[in-house]
């Protein structure tokens, strides 16, 4: 079962007020150590994010900024730089993800948006958590012996094999899994069920199982024999 993003986010959340100065933001970044804060409103709602990449614009300069983003269309990286509160500085709408949200669900958005963490929001907006691409990875950590138990209670309940019809190793987060079913396509099925399991690597197949009936016009191609 995947976990959820709130089993695995950090619950103390820094962040910043709209009115926050560059100075103030600067500070609380590099006494935490942190590359990104959250920005709220007067009721504690999130309104956007301030990070690195929009306080290094300033350093820049607008002058230098000028021509580049305006043949780029990003004008309003110019303004950014022009800022000197948090609201004037952050990027907005700011990327979240839900507490109920999976953290597969979680890791695709970080990969495809191309970001380090997520604020975490409830039903109002108000942030309850922020999750890392570490905590994301924290999944990796689970036990070999965690993950094989729920990988054979999974493939006994999801595909009805018969007991210690398949065999089942876990090392370092890889499974193997070993024994014989009735098609390629089962093996198949198997073992992209194997992939989605939380907490493994990699899934590979020692699997056995009949050649395809010619008559069901499936060509299969059997290595020759050596010599």
């Amino acid at each position: 079962m995947d976990s959820l993003v709130k089993d695995l986010m950090t619950n103390e959340v820094v962040s910043v007020r709209e009115t926050a100065e560059y100075k103030e933001i600067v500070a609380a970044m590099r006494k935490l150590h942190i590359s990104a804060l959250p920005v709220l409103d007067e009721e504690d709602r999130l309104v956007g994010v301030v990070s690195e990449a929009d306080l290094l614009l300033k350093e820049v300069g607008q002058g230098a900024l000028g021509g580049y983003l305006i043949s780029t269309g990003r004008r309003g990286e110019r303004a950014k730089a022009a800022g000197f509160t948090a609201a004037e500085l952050m990027s907005s709408p700011a990327l979240t993800i839900g507490p109920d949200d999976s953290v597969s669900g979680a890791a695709r958005l970080m990969h495809d948006r191309h970001v380090k963490r997520l604020p975490v929001v409830d039903d109002e907006g108000r942030v309850v958590g922020i999750l890392s691409r570490v905590d994301v990875l924290s999944v990796f950590a689970r036990p070999d012996g965690e993950i094989r138990d729920e990988v054979i209670k999974n493939i006994h309940g999801d595909f009805a094999f018969a007991p210690n019809q398949i065999n089942v190793t876990v090392r370092s987060g890889v499974v193997t899994v070993s024994g014989q079913v009735e098609s390629l396509a089962v093996a198949r099925d198997l073992i992209n069920a194997l992939k989605h399991a939380e907490g493994v690597v990699g899934a590979r197949s020692r699997l056995s199982y009949p050649p395809p009936d010619p008559s069901e016009g499936i060509v299969h191609r059997w290595p020759r024999p050596p010599g």
